[in-house]
Formats: structure tokens, C-alpha cells, sequence
């Protein structure tokens, strides 16, 4: 008897991926397939890892790329294959969301299911333009209405009710009914001189929001060119938008980057991003996969006279080398007994810090954080005798070696691991409508192999339009072999990038209590 597969009906929140729930951002780990619409955001997006199926089926004004029905048989049909289902929708899944109906065929087919709440956008996107939708010195409710018409073009919004209540009218889906919407409640007696605001793309550094008198409101919306999706906001609260706005004091608010590094780097820098209001695509271009039981490491450790130094070039390079020692069983006391003395150098204070976290310090960091550097500061630090074990990529830089040549050391250059370029298909079509719609700022790289994995990886995006901006010297090089507009951070560090990010692409209005 086959095995019976089950569906997680998912709100993905409004589009800010920090919205997303704790719970949701686990099963997009966990799931075999994905199936999600229009209104994912590409930062939700690129969280799915890529040996997941991913199925689209967007829908957005109209346009049905895939019908409800259709989406409701594909996840019967995934689930009665034995796959766990995530259905991944914008927002709530049952805040107009149609979660309702697509349980419908589950439940008629057997199908165990659950339902993972999402962060609606009719709360949220207000709460990021400044609109508090309750305050009890305006009003005591809010209404949820869907702006959007029954099929035939036929209204069921019930307006004199809406308008007795005295409430906040959130319509979602109504953009392109704005005049009707004011009609509407103009007829059933609202002053047209009500507090009213659109905002598109709430949550997200697209967001655009524009106050008016609801009178006004259709003819706003036209002269600020919103479009959907966008969500409108009738009532006395409105008013306070323009007190409680915050997004907006963000330095980098209204900003989007798109981040390279390797998947067990990326997180720090994407969050600083994000603490600064950015929106940040994690696109992981590379991917570092360690040599596995890789017994040249048995043959280091016999015992030698004088100094050996140990030199790692990445902090990847420190965690795979301590992973392949526990894997061949090999200990901390076998490196202290294969030598006089021991002396350890790290290319830069990343690396160093990796290596403080497994009980080491290093003796040599060097204060340009580059392979041509640290090989000059082994070249003056070590030893005539001492031996140089070099841990690291199996193609690693070239400039490390010659200034230990020149000074006559004996290094043996030993890898741990083979840097490969990786492709997350489910996102190339995402990066390259961010790029032809110029909504991408930048483009982050951290080393020379993650601007080749980038260009390799997404081969019809035009690299000339892009902005890269660069961890060093030998990086922006890199990018200048494909014509990318380039900014070199000033050090080698992640701090730097960031300092150079908010320098460039900042605004005025920092905020101090984050350094």
C-alpha cells in the first residue's frame, strides 16, 4: 500500500521575509514540493532550498496563470504520490486567500492537512505605512472587504453597513476598483473628505504609499502610478499616517540586494542588511563541499623538530578541517604532538574568529585580509625550518604561494574541499525580472568564485547593468571582466561591505543605536 502524503496550507505573510512565521520558514526545509503564487515575495522565495520541487502557479489582477481548480489537483495529485505539500500563499491563507476551497478536495480524498496561519497583509501593510487600523480615540473595529467583483462585474459590498459601522474599511484587491469603492461609500453617506490612503507593495522595499481625502483617492492613485497589489484604507486613522510613517527613517529603506555568499555565511550579512531596511534575495553562488574521508590528513601529523604553521584561508576552510578531523578521529592533542611548536595563520579576522571557536588563536592575521598578503606575513613570521601546512580549497589562490617560494619555506598545499558553482533554478527568473525592472541596487560579492558562480548561474540576465559591489581588490577585478559597475569596500570584512553599502545607497537619517 502506497504511502498517503500530506499538505501544509501556508501563509507566507505580506512579503518582508522577517514576517514570515517561525513555523512556516521550518516546513519550507522540510517539504518535497512547493507549489506558490504571485504574491510570494522573491525574498520568501529564495528560502527554499533547491533540491525542493517547486511548482508556480501564479495568479495576480485577473491573470490566472494556473485556474483554482487546477491548483487544487495538483496538490491532491502531489500528496497522493506520498510528498509532503507545502502550499505557499501571500499572506493568510484564509484572509482571502482561497485556502477554504483548496481544502475542499483534500478533505473529500483523505487527505491529512494543516493549516499554518500567515501574517495577513490587512493588518500588516498598514502597520508599515504608519496607520495604526484601531485606536480608540478614532475607532473601536476594522473591516476586512475584498475590493475584488464577483465574476459578471457585479458588486456584493454592502457599503450603507460598512459606513454605519464608524470602523476602518480595509479593502484588499481593490486597486482597480478605486472609483467604485468611492462611489460606494460617498452614496451611503461618507463625507468625502474622509481619511483615505493606497499603498503598493506593502512590507517590501518597493512600498509606495499616497494619503488623500477619500474624494480624492481615485485620481491619486492614477497620478502615482500605483498598481497591484495594493491594498486601500478608508477611515479616521488614516490621518495618522503621515505622523507614525517609520519605514521611511530606514537608511536603506526602499533598497534591494542580492547576496552571494556561500549558504553557511550568508545569514549574518543578509540580517545587517535588513536591520538597516533593506530587502535582501539570498542567492547563495557558490558552495563549498569538503573532500570527504580525506586521509591525507593522517599522513601530517608525524613528528618534526622545530615550527609547523597551519594556515587556513577561509572559515569555511577551519569548520571543514575540524569536521575531517572528527571524521577520521583525529584530535586537538595530535596537532600539539607533531611539533616543537606549533603557529597558526588566518587571512583574515573572520577566519581568525572561526578558528577562536574551536579553542585556537591565530599568531598571524595579516592587516590587508588577502592571499598575497597573508603569504607575505608567513614569508617574514616563520621559520627557515619551519613547515607550512597550507588548509584550504583544492583551487585556491595562486598569490598566496609565491612570497613563500621566495623566501625558500617548505609548504605542502593540502585540500580540504572543492568550491563549486551551484544554480537555484527556482530564482533565475526572479533575479532577471528584478534586474530588467531595475529594482536591484547591488549585487554583493565576497570572493572572486562567487562573481563566476553568479554570471554562470544566471546566463540571460545583462551583466553590464549590474552594481557590484566588492569585499576586495581581487574581487571587483572579477566583475569587471563582465562589465558590472563596481564598489570595493575598504577592508576586507563584512563591516566594511556594510559600511560601504550604507555610505553609497544610505539616507540621511541613520540610526545611531546600530553599529
Amino acid at each position: 500500500m502506497s504511502k498517503t502524503g500530506k499538505v501544509w496550507i501556508v501563509g507566507a505573510g505580506p512579503g518582508d521575509a522577517q514576517l514570515l512565521t517561525i513555523k512556516a520558514q521550518k516546513l519550507l526545509t522540510s517539504a518535497d514540493v512547493v507549489v506558490y503564487d504571485a504574491l510570494v515575495s522573491p525574498e520568501v522565495i529564495c528560502k527554499i532550498p533547491e533540491k525542493t520541487e517547486q511548482i508556480y502557479v501564479g495568479k495576480r489582477g485577473g491573470n490566472h496563470t494556473v485556474s483554482q481548480e487546477e491548483i487544487n489537483q495538483i496538490l491532491l495529485n502531489e500528496a497522493q504520490c506520498g510528498k509532503e505539500v507545502l502550499r505557499l500563499k501571500g499572506g493568510d491563507p484564509f484572509v482571502f486567500g482561497r485556502g477554504g476551497e483548496e481544502l475542499e478536495l483534500l478533505v473529500q480524498n483523505g487527505i491529512p492537512y494543516e493549516i499554518v496561519p500567515g501574517v495577513t497583509s490587512a493588518i500588516a501593510v498598514p502597520a508599515y505605512a504608519g496607520i495604526p487600523v484601531t485606536h480608540r480615540d478614532f475607532v473601536s473595529s476594522v473591516h476586512i472587504i475584498t475590493g475584488h467583483p464577483r465574476k459578471g462585474g457585479i458588486s456584493r459590498i454592502d457599503y450603507p453597513s460598512l459606513v454605519k459601522t464608524g470602523g476602518t474599511l480595509i479593502f484588499l484587491m481593490g486597486v482597480s476598483q478605486a472609483e467604485s469603492i468611492r462611489d460606494g461609500l460617498v452614496a451611503a453617506g461618507m463625507p468625502e473628505d474622509m481619511p483615505a490612503a493606497v499603498i503598493m507593495n506593502g512590507t517590501t522595499a518597493g512600498q509606495k504609499c499616497v494619503f488623500a481625502s477619500l474624494g480624492d483617492l481615485p485620481e491619486k492613485i492614477k497620478e502615482a502610478g500605483i498598481k497591484a497589489p495594493a491594498i486601500i484604507v478608508v477611515g479616521e486613522v488614516t490621518s495618522l499616517g503621515e505622523k507614525f510613517g517609520w519605514v521611511q527613517h530606514r537608511p536603506l529603506q526602499g533598497r534591494t540586494f542580492l547576496v552571494t555568499r556561500p549558504e553557511d555565511r550568508i545569514s549574518g550579512l543578509a540580517e545587517q542588511l535588513r536591520w538597516f531596511g533593506a530587502q535582501v534575495i539570498e542567492l547563495p553562488a557558490i558552495c563549498t563541499d569538503a573532500i570527504r574521508e580525506n586521509h591525507v590528513l593522517n599522513t601530517l601529523w608525524e613528528y618534526k623538530e622545530g615550527e609547523r604553521m597551519l594556515v587556513f584561508t577561509s572559515p569555511s576552510g577551519v569548520r571543514i578541517f575540524f569536521e575531517s578531523m572528527k571524521e577520521l578521529k583525529l584530535d586537538l592533542r595530535t596537532i600539539i604532538r607533531s611539533a616543537g611548536q606549533i603557529k597558526i595563520a588566518a587571512i583574515g579576522s573572520a577566519t581568525a574568529k572561526e578558528l577562536c571557536a574551536h579553542g585556537l588563536f591565530a599568531d598571524i592575521v595579516p592587516e590587508t585580509f588577502c592571499a598575497k598578503e597573508l603569504g607575505k606575513a608567513i614569508a617574514e613570521n616563520a621559520e627557515k625550518d619551519s613547515e607550512i601546512l597550507i588548509l584550504r580549497a583544492r583551487e585556491g589562490s595562486d598569490e598566496l604561494l609565491p612570497p613563500l617560494e621566495d623566501a625558500g619555506l617548505h609548504y605542502r598545499d593540502i585540500p580540504l574541499y572543492e568550491t563549486t558553482y551551484r544554480l537555484h533554478e527556482g530564482m533565475g527568473h526572479m533575479v532577471k525580472a528584478l534586474v530588467d525592472s531595475h529594482a536591484l541596487d547591488g549585487v554583493l560579492f565576497t570572493s572572486k568564485s562567487t562573481v563566476r558562480g553568479f554570471v554562470e548561474a544566471n546566463p540571460e540576465i545583462d551583466d553590464s547593468s549590474l552594481t557590484a559591489i566588492c569585499i576586495g581588490e581581487q574581487t571587483a577585478q572579477e566583475a569587471g571582466k563582465y562589465g558590472m559597475s563596481r564598489s570595493v569596500a575598504k577592508e576586507a570584512t563584512i563591516a566594511s561591505m556594510i559600511e560601504l553599502i550604507l555610505e553609497t545607497f544610505g539616507q540621511q537619517e541613520l540610526n545611531e543605536d546600530r553599529s
